[in-house]
């Protein structure tokens, strides 16, 4: 198959929808299948911030890119971009002739291939990452009635895809309460457990990050809907049982500033470690050095930190909201309430203070995680696509 695939979040912008999509599309790329990534153009000033070379990625022969001109737009990675569409770019599109459009988001790059598959006549499947309503603070116009517009706006565009996807379940239950009835497929992004997998020697792996034997990780953007303070109010009270207790983020994002004066505030500053951004070789050794993995965000639609944790044998403690508790469960973690950072300090401390505990979780993590493996994900996708071309075929014949 021929497939074309667009998003207005991509490489290097830190991203969950960036690393799931380009994960999907090596596994694809390997059976066979031709993919080509319609993506914002970034600057050199992003690549920078991401700690990554001005150049395209290199996926191998069947993998080709366009990227769009775009302006930036406010987000929690503070590397956002928008292409503002002009609807002519299907022209782009006609030498590779898709046999189907997958849309990753619905502005921008999503209006072109909206476009792109009525003109030329292609089956589109949407797929949307996001949380709608958490993302509404990113908005530049803060009335009413644009968010409700927004939230209309995104059903509207939905409905008009051949099949619709999501990381979780949640993500449907909030669109289904704004008015959305068309059936939807709830599906795991491909998370690398060959890459994200336990490594022999923690202790070494502590040393090199200089780490003390209880340290809690975190990876993601440090933006305000991620609820990252809860973590940090947290620390104070896992301390007061286990004194060399840490709190490790990697990751930047718009709000670092603003979570380090928390941190200095509640006087554990020297106990909260900001790495930056880390290359996979390292988000694999921090994950692999660290205890336990937390997260406290009320606005993800999966979490492919907390997957890529999980696949590396590390338990979690996340919170009851969104798509956390459709991964999280007895085998692998514990849930909290959101908001809540003496409940959440009391179940970091279980398992920083239980070896056998830390054990059977981190291997319940793993197991997890190697359901959603991109030879797993890449087969339901193959079917998916399928599906969407016969439904296409089906519709005009």
């Amino acid at each position: 198959m021929r497939i074309a695939i667009f998003s207005d979040n991509f490489y290097p912008e830190l991203s969950g929808i960036s690393d799931s999509i380009i994960s999907l599309s090596k596994e694809l790329a390997k059976r066979g299948h031709q993919i080509h990534f319609y993506a914002p153009r970034y600057s050199p000033t992003e690549f920078a911030k991401s700690n990554l070379p001005d150049r395209e990625l290199d996926l191998g022969p069947n993998v080709g890119f366009t990227r769009f001109a775009s302006s930036y737009f406010g987000s929690g990675s503070g590397q956002g971009r928008m292409v503002l569409p002009y609807f002519f770019r299907w022209l782009q599109m006609r030498s590779f002739d898709p046999d189907v459009i997958h849309t990753q988001t619905f502005f921008g790059t999503g209006m072109e291939a909206l476009i792109a598959s009525r003109v030329l006549h292609k089956p589109l499947v949407g797929t949307n990452h996001t949380a709608i309503k958490s993302f509404l603070i990113y908005n530049p116009i803060k009335t009413k009635w644009m968010d409700t517009g927004i939230i209309k706006y995104v059903n509207w565009y939905y409905t008009r895809c051949e099949i619709v996807t999501a990381p979780s379940r949640s993500v449907f239950t909030e669109m289904e309460a704004e008015g959305f009835h068309k059936n939807g497929i709830a599906l795991s992004n491909p998370i690398e457990t060959e890459i994200f997998k336990p490594l022999a020697n923690r202790a070494a792996l502590r040393k090199k990050f200089k780490l003390g034997a209880n340290a809690i990780i975190h990876a993601g953007r440090l933006a305000k809907e991620r609820s990252i303070d809860v973590m940090i109010r947290a620390l104070p009270l896992v301390r007061r049982s286990i004194p060399d207790a840490e709190l490790v983020f990697s990751g930047r994002g718009a709000d670092e500033q603003e979570f380090r004066k928390l941190a200095a505030d509640l006087g554990v500053a020297d106990s909260v470690k900001f790495l930056g951004f880390l290359d996979q070789t390292d988000l694999v050794e921090i994950y692999n050095a660290g205890k336990v993995f937390a997260i406290t965000s009320t606005s993800d639609t999966q979490s492919m930190v907390m997957m890529q944790a999980m696949a590396c044998g590390t338990p979690v403690v996340g919170v009851n909201a969104r798509a956390l508790p459709e991964y999280i469960n007895q085998t692998n973690g514990f849930i909290v309430e959101p908001g809540d950072p003496i409940a959440l300090a009391e179940r970091l401390v279980a398992v920083l203070k239980d070896p056998k505990l830390e054990a059977k979780l981190g291997a319940g993590g793993r197991k997890t995680a190697l359901q959603f493996s991109p030879e797993r994900i890449a087969d339901r996708w193959e079917g998916i696509y399928k599906a969407a071309i016969d439904k296409r075929y089906n519709k005009r014949a």
